[in-house]
């Protein structure tokens, strides 16, 4: 005979008891002890309350609870957010970095979490982005290189993260490429000898790394080509050899 076995129901229930809502909102139906209630320790329940009765998320706002007051948060009108700013809670305060105006987000930047940080990153306006150049986190920073207008990006041109040198080196102004040029990630050196003017590529044309070369014998011109036809690599050495004869071909050509 098949055997099932029938799970308990785990869902938290409050005391209504004790509820100061026991003779309105729970006598008219607006509240359900296991679904819509705002006493019970389930951020499920608590969401579904205040989505339910948003004008009272103010009285849970200094709550002892930190998920009651991180789940009030998202509903708190934005003239009572200012007091969590300071909240003890980082989840609190993670709703706070999504929530609170753009004027008030430096007040946030030194935050003690890094998802805090984070956000404040991502929504921070461009002229202010730099003040969070030089935060300790490698993740923050990557955000701000996503961001930062790129004629403020040099002072992450020797950021001691790579993932946030290789952002740099995607977004920074090709003329500016040349900072970039002896990095110490092959990866980084690709992308500078794929992006940097033609003129500048010489500086790559004996970088120690092959696949760097490679690329720069992709876009350099005859003159360099010229050079580099005894690379001691046979992939460089050929290449620079194919794109000489098909500048030497078209140049013929068009005379």
């Amino acid at each position: 005979m098949l055997s099932v076995t029938i799970e308990p129901d785990l869902t938290p229930l409050a005391d209504c008891g004790r509820c100061q809502f026991q003779q309105s909102l729970l006598a008219a139906g607006a509240c359900k002890p296991g679904d819509r209630c705002v006493a019970a320790d389930s951020g499920r329940q608590i969401d579904r309350f205040f989505k339910a009765h948003p004008g009272l998320a103010p009285q849970y706002s200094q709550d002892p609870f930190w998920e009651r007051r991180a789940i009030a948060a998202r509903y708190l009108p934005t003239n009572k957010l200012e007091p969590l700013l300071t909240d003890p809670d980082e989840a609190v305060r993670r709703v706070l970095a999504y929530r609170v105006p753009l004027e008030w987000l430096t007040l946030l930047r030194n935050d003690s979490d890094r998802e805090v940080r984070i956000t404040v990153a991502d929504r921070l306006p461009e002229h202010e982005l730099e003040l969070m150049a030089e935060d300790p986190d490698y993740l923050v920073r990557v955000y701000v290189a996503r961001r930062l207008p790129q004629g403020r990006l040099f002072r992450l041109v020797a950021d001691s993260d790579s993932e946030v040198r290789r952002i740099v080196a995607t977004r920074i102004p090709r003329v500016s490429l040349g900072l970039m040029a002896q990095d110490a990630e092959v990866e980084i050196r690709r992308i500078v000898a794929q992006r940097m003017e033609t003129d500048d590529l010489a500086m790559l044309s004996q970088d120690p790394d092959w696949t760097v070369r490679y690329e720069v014998a992709l876009r350099a011109d005859a003159e360099l080509l010229q050079h580099m036809l005894n690379d001691p690599e046979p992939d460089v050495c050929q290449t620079a050899q194919q794109r000489l004869e098909t500048l030497t071909h078209t140049c013929n050509h068009d005379d």
